[in-house]
């Protein structure tokens, strides 16, 4: 696939996760913030969800669904917010399949690579922000900041 850039729709999709499936287009009209990361357990992965945990206030003010996506598959995914007490929703890409369609596949180690994708309520990318080297993530304050510049749905 082509690189995906800000002001492209959005691919579709749906996964199966911690709170059930996922499908992007049933949030038409909400901001959907695409948290894609290498995987559960991890010591980088681990200090990201669990700061998204601990800054569970500014999440909920937010006006916008999160959602954490990687390869790991679904008792992977139950284990991770089980053992850490994870707040966001955790989607199991198995196949990578999303990760490919979003240009965020990192194919020799069959992981995700770290991103932060915005959707807004258009279904367009209204942002976008990798970490390229996978070791350092977004904070929910950097997530806000970039939310400031997404409109909610009229």
């Amino acid at each position: 696939m082509a690189k995906l850039s800000v002001g492209d729709t959005a691919p579709d999709f749906t996964l199966s996760g911690t709170d059930g499936t996922f499908t992007l287009s049933e949030h038409r009209g909400e901001r959907v913030v695409l948290l894609f990361y290498p995987g559960d357990q991890t010591s980088v992965c681990t200090k990201q969800m669990c700061s998204y945990r601990d800054s569970a206030g500014l999440i909920g003010e937010m006006d916008a669904k999160l959602v954490g996506i990687s390869t790991k598959d679904e008792a992977s995914k139950e284990a991770f917010k089980a053992n850490h007490g994870l707040t966001v929703p955790l989607l199991a890409d198995t196949d990578g399949a999303v990760a490919e369609q979003y240009g965020l596949m990192a194919k020799r180690l069959k992981m995700t690579k770290r991103a932060v994708v915005i959707v807004g309520p258009d279904g367009k990318i209204a942002h976008w922000h990798n970490n390229f080297l996978s070791l350092s993530f977004d904070s929910a304050q950097d997530i806000a900041a970039a939310l400031e510049k997404v409109p909610v749905a009229a």
